[in-house]
């Protein structure tokens, strides 16, 4: 008799929305085709999950691949490389490439380069500029596109819209959720002689709490007096935790593992490999993240992985360009926080999978049900791993977290019925498809 499912997930604790119970998987064309229990003889592979937790598949939404242009930092095959590693199954990937990724030419160049290169899925994110804001209505609805996103402060690339006039034009045009960096540049180049020659500690200083607060207040007041939809990127104030409490029916949150990790210490301990925009900031900030993680302000973790390499981090601040890896830290940094009791395993999920499919309308993802893409992070909550530069898998070869001891770990990574990564070693070829969303949906 031939099986009834291509694949069956055996006997892991599988957590979704109706809480984590163990059970069993089934898995046909690359769907979820049931969830109870199923015989070893009913599928044609059978992945044996016995004391793991079976995750919906874990979105990363901000990620830079830097392909095309700077593809000796990263390109689109390490980077997802990277991903699967880490047990993330989709990616979206940032617009300041080179050439920007503004067009529908230029995002159809992205997603031709992706299909079946990529080892997750992903979708591409298309910068908002004054060039293009007239076309920005069907560029966000382009198949395979994330939405718009803009960059209020300067920081890697071209991509920079500073004043208020070019923000509402843009968000006058937009109907999805359009992405925003939110510092402002005009603070930014007023504050520039505040950076210290060969002092990364510096880099706050600069880019103060004032420089986030003021243009995260401008652009609230610009997206209500256009009725505009928008999401904060890598949150990193408690300023701004505060000042966005009235404002969630305009605004959602996105907030780093390295906000929620690191602070300013950093900068003494590894230099300028914790430079990054927004900055790593004193403990104040973290702790009134974590309130505001606690009190379900914040919605979604993103890890604004922003690959160099170390000869060009190493190099004397402010020469030094900001940035750091994070998409393979994702999963392990904050299962650590989960084990630690800091978040629960439930409210990890809510962030990483069902978060982003409700705010960006992503189609068949972000749950284990009937009919949604086989997408699942597999982890083990008792392994205890040390992070280390050499298990990195992108181009850049190093992380802020290198030796770093954490409990929870991503064993295995399946995109769409297909084991990407398992045990620590890739286990079939990228097979990596455009993300679909609701509001983007192929025509014909």
């Amino acid at each position: 008799m031939s099986p009834t499912f291509d694949l069956v997930l055996k006997g892991g604790t599988v957590v979704n929305q109706d809480g984590a119970i163990e059970r069993d998987i089934a898995v046909s064309a690359g769907r979820i085709a049931g969830i109870g229990s199923f015989a070893e003889t009913s599928a044609g592979e059978v992945v044996d999950c016995r004391g793991l937790h079976v995750l919906p598949g874990v979105i990363d939404t901000q990620v830079h691949f830097r392909e095309p242009g700077l593809e000796h930092k990263e390109d689109l095959e390490s980077g997802s490389r990277a991903a699967v590693m880490g047990g993330v199954t989709a990616v979206f990937e940032m617009p300041n490439t080179n050439p920007l990724t503004t067009s529908a030419a230029t995002l159809e160049d992205k997603l031709s380069r992706g299909r079946h290169r990529m080892h997750c899925d992903f979708a591409f994110w298309v910068g908002g500029t004054r060039d293009n804001v007239d076309d920005l209505p069907e560029l966000e609805r382009l198949p395979g596109a994330a939405g718009i996103k803009v960059f209020m402060g300067s920081s890697t690339g071209d991509l920079l819209v500073e004043d208020d006039e070019g923000v509402a034009r843009i968000l006058s045009k937009t109907r999805r959720r359009a992405a925003f960096h939110s510092e402002d540049e005009f603070r930014l180049r007023e504050r520039a002689g505040e950076r210290r020659p060969g002092d990364p500690r510096s880099h706050p200083v600069w880019r103060d709490e004032i420089a986030a607060l003021t243009c995260t207040q401008r652009l609230v007041g610009i997206a209500r007096s256009v009725g505009a939809r928008i999401h904060i990127l890598h949150l990193s104030t408690a300023e701004e935790v505060d000042f966005l409490i009235p404002h969630k029916d305009v605004a959602s949150i996105e907030v780093t593992p390295h906000h929620l990790t690191l602070t300013d210490e950093a900068y003494d301990r590894i230099g300028t490999l914790a430079q990054m925009n927004p900055p790593v900031r004193a403990q104040r900030h973290r702790d009134r993240l974590w309130w505001g993680l606690e009190q379900g302000l914040l919605d979604i973790f993103g890890s604004d992985h922003a690959p160099h390499l170390l000869e060009e981090k190493r190099k004397d601040y402010p020469a030094s360009p900001s940035g750091m890896t994070g998409v393979q830290t994702l999963v392990p940094i904050m299962l650590d926080h989960v084990n630690a009791g800091r978040l629960s395993l439930a409210r990890f999920v809510d962030m990483t999978s069902a978060g982003p499919q409700r705010l960006f309308g992503i189609a068949r993802k972000g749950r284990i049900a009937l009919g949604y893409d086989a997408d699942f992070t597999i982890v083990d909550m008792k392994r205890r791993e040390t992070i280390t530069n050499g298990w990195i898998a992108s181009k850049c070869g190093w992380t802020p977290y290198d030796g770093t001891s954490v409990q929870g770990w991503p064993v295995g990574t399946m995109v769409r019925g297909r084991l990407a990564m398992w045990q620590g070693d890739l286990a079939a070829p990228s097979t990596g498809e455009p993300v679909l969303f609701h509001e983007a949906l192929p025509r014909g």
